[in-house]
């Protein structure tokens, strides 16, 4: 590895860990919703930076998906937002947190083209471990303590949404752009409604399931179009 693959590798890290302190941050603020639907806006940021960075051009219709399943994402959540007061703080935690997220998909799409996965996520992961560990312990947080149920959500946050989620992003990273991956993960609020149904047993209302049929419509005119273009260009 060259010493310019090892500093990207290691600011992709703490871009990673910087994005899990101020989405998980936004939460003592804002409400889940509200977090979690501003933390999914990142495929704007995503298109944006793509034309800039990459010189990825979207046409018009695969904007207006990506948009439209944004909306959708809103429609979800609308009847849990929060406004004004800490909420308001904790909203633009959880904006910067899609932009920090963005900016390590960006350093990821540029490095996985010459580094393996496995190289790629052991520097970044180790990394941002690092860096929230010292986070953790300049503000004083306890490392031990917690109750063994709590111990069993760590686990699984590592292993479902770390390994088994973050890394299959990260593998995909090498052949589809930042732009498509972030359009993917505007699937997180519908499927935080199943599992809500399935584990917590809420209800799943009118207003979710027709917010959901907007994210996966938006979704399916992104990722027609953008297919169009790259046959095109091909």
């Amino acid at each position: 590895m060259t010493r310019k693959q090892w500093l990207l590798g290691i600011l992709s890290g703490a871009f990673l860990a910087l994005h899990y302190v101020l989405w998980f941050g936004s939460l003592r603020f804002t409400s889940v919703a509200s977090s979690t639907v501003l933390v999914t806006l990142q495929p704007i940021f995503a298109f944006i930076g793509g034309y800039f960075f990459f010189g990825e051009k979207l046409k018009g219709f695969a904007v207006c998906g990506g948009i439209l399943a944004v909306f959708g994402s809103f429609i979800i959540a609308l009847g849990d937002f929060r406004i004004g007061g800490e909420a308001l703080f904790g909203d633009i935690l959880a904006l910067l947190g899609a932009v920090t997220i963005t900016v390590y998909f960006f350093i990821g799409q540029h490095l996985r083209k010459d580094l393996s996965l496995v190289v790629y996520a052991l520097i970044g992961y180790s990394t941002s471990a690092l860096f929230l560990l010292g986070y953790s312990l300049a503000l004083g947080y306890p490392l031990t303590g917690y109750p063994s149920s709590d111990w069993m959500w760590f686990f699984c946050l590592a292993l479902i949404s770390t390994i088994l989620g973050q890394t299959i992003l990260n593998w995909l990273i090498k052949w589809i752009n930042t732009s498509t991956i972030s359009m993917s993960i505007l699937g997180e609020p519908i499927g935080t409604c199943i599992l809500a149904y399935f584990i917590l047993g809420e209800v799943v209302t009118t207003q979710q399931l027709i917010g959901s049929g907007i994210i996966l419509v938006g979704i399916f005119l992104f990722l027609m179009y953008t297919q169009q273009v790259n046959k095109l260009k091909n």
